[in-house]
């Protein structure tokens, strides 16, 4: 038996004991352990909690061999699709298992059909309303780059598997990329919070200085040291390692690094484009009685900025030797900074990684983690019973748990009344929109939101009606808006007076009517729909769009 494919088959069971409403009905256990293994790996690959990584499931008839599926934002013109195929053996945990080649072709012949927003398949209601999403986002000349995860609890694929996805990538360039991801995938994600010893070979001469009681060395280092250390110890060395690497075929910015190194008229200079690499540590010591080359032995260390470079450091050296390319980046080298940090500095690292990171907004969450509001709001919202999480973590959910990632969508869309930027946003939430959230934003008027936004998602997920509407999968952020209206309506205050004082009144009066007020406010979204397009039917691909865009705000607008 495999330790890791155990490990993973632990977990698996502990899912469909806990939480059978995530999973497939019936009594057949296989079904539901090879569903509960691909919402792990949802979750693990996306790093989402598995509530949300649940949502995502697709698995079930016509469901195109698609199992789980995540669309990304839209950035600079393109956008990130995530689909994952899972083939989980119940009774075989040796992980020796090779991916089904039937399996690959199914996956090649997937992207092929569903991405072609002209073509029709028959797709159950779980995955048809988000294929049309990314069907309209297609139309209105946005690109896709689809990553297929592939994800089993033994080997990769063998032989045609290959000869197949050579093929599809001919056909779509660097558009589609095939990623295999199994138990040791999962738990080598698991352990990246386990402390990382290393030795680091410098190149050539290094400056190294104390300051303020802390120790600094700036250096150089060859990409093949990168990618050694990298293959030594993996995503380890990231503070935040999926979300830092979406794989060379969806980054504009990995791309670029990539063809550098490829390109021997220009590695030799790959020092001068890149940024470079920022690494913290706990200690750094080297032999001071050289005058360059040194060895540096680092403790506990960490790349907090630089890891989209380090990896496809790794991953284009490592492709370049398995097939005998061009040898990459001999002579690249790349920038090295080095601090040595106290285990009293932890604020410090923060405004660091923030300082360094805060043009990538999926991280942001974290960065501003320790922001005065954040904290604030911690308070606040735990004076009133409920638990505030300012940053992404393991564990710990439940109905009393906040995040600060759920109030921002929350508020967004009902009090400040921009529901399509709060689902179509969010990775700015954090970001450019962050101060249009979270100014002058008390516990109360939070907490009031998310509960509001909450009860409309589980209205949406477990409806009472036996035909919801067509529009509900992308209409919860304009009903909530119109909810969250309507309250304050009725309760006669404004939302500056909505504080601790008057929370439980309201949020009774809500409680209360909760059912009128959906309905009004899905009444009131069907009018509007009925005055855009008239009593003609409207596709998926249309209502998609029309909520993407924003198309509503006005017409709702004149129910104030």
């Amino acid at each position: 038996m495999n330790i890791n494919a155990s490990i993973i088959d632990q977990r698996v069971t502990g899912i469909v004991e806990d939480h059978p409403e995530w999973l497939p009905d019936g009594n057949d256990l296989n079904k539901k352990k090879s569903a509960a293994f691909v919402l792990l790996c949802i979750s693990t690959c996306l790093e989402m909690p598995l509530d949300e990584a649940a949502e995502l499931i697709t698995e079930g008839g016509n469901d195109a061999g698609v199992d789980g599926l995540h669309v990304g934002e839209v950035e600079d013109g393109e956008f990130l699709v995530t689909i994952f195929q899972g083939k989980y053996k119940v009774k075989d945990l040796e992980g020796e298992a090779n991916f089904p080649e039937n399996g690959v072709q199914k996956a090649v012949d997937t992207v092929q059909v569903l991405f072609d927003p002209y073509r029709k398949v028959a797709l159950n209601e779980k995955i048809a309303p988000k294929i049309e999403e990314i069907r309209s986002l297609i139309r209105d000349a946005y690109i896709p780059n689809v990553r297929v995860i592939l994800c089993n609890n033994g080997a990769q694929w063998t032989g045609q598997a290959d000869i197949w996805i050579d093929e599809a990538k001919k056909d779509y360039g660097d558009k589609v990329n095939f990623v295999h991801f199994n138990h040791d995938s999962i738990v080598n994600i698991l352990q990246r919070s386990k402390k990382v010893d290393a030795t680091l070979t410098l190149s050539g001469q290094a400056i190294v200085e104390d300051m303020n009681y802390m120790r600094v060395l700036v250096g150089r280092v060859s990409v093949q040291e990168i990618h050694r250390l990298f293959n030594d110890h993996g995503d380890k060395l990231l503070e935040r390692n999926i979300r830092r690497y979406l794989g060379l075929h969806t980054n504009r910015v990995n791309t670029a690094i990539h063809e550098t190194l490829c390109d021997p008229q220009r590695s030799d200079k790959f020092y001068f484009y890149n940024n470079g690499i920022t690494v913290v540590c706990d200690k750094f010591d080297y032999n001071a009685f050289q005058k360059s080359d040194y060895k540096v032995q680092l403790k506990n260390m960490q790349v907090i900025n630089g890891g989209q470079t380090c990896k496809t450091i790794q991953e284009t050296l490592n492709n370049q030797r398995q097939q005998r390319l061009f040898p990459v980046g001999e002579s690249a080298y790349v920038m090295v900074r080095i601090y040595q940090l106290a285990e009293t500095h932890k604020d410090f690292v923060q405004d660091i990684t923030y300082a360094t990171n805060s043009q990538n907004p999926v991280d942001l969450r974290d960065l501003r983690s320790n922001d005065e509001i954040q904290k604030q709001l911690e308070i606040g919202i735990t004076d009133m019973g409920y638990t505030y999480k300012r940053q992404r973590e393991e564990g710990g959910g439940g109905s009393n748990v906040i995040t600060s990632s759920i109030v921002a969508e929350s508020v967004l869309a009902i009090w400040r009344k921009r529901p399509h930027q709060a689902k179509f946003r969010r990775k700015e939430h954090f970001g450019k929109l962050y101060e249009d959230i979270f100014k002058d934003l008390n516990a109360a008027q939070a907490l009031l939101a998310v509960l509001i936004f909450r009860a409309v998602e589980n209205r949406r997920k477990r409806p009472t009606s036996l035909t919801p509407p067509d529009y509900m999968p992308y209409a919860s952020h304009y009903i909530s808006m119109l909810i969250g209206r309507k309250l304050l309506g009725d309760m006669g205050v404004s939302l500056t007076e909505v504080s601790h004082g008057n929370f439980q009144k309201i949020l009774k009066k809500f409680e209360d009517n909760q059912a009128e007020y959906h309905a009004s406010a899905v009444e009131d979204v069907t009018d509007a729909l009925k005055a855009c397009y008239g009593d003609r039917d409207i596709s998926l691909q249309q209502l998609s769009a029309t909520f993407r865009r924003g198309d509503l705000l006005e017409t709702l607008g004149s129910h104030e």
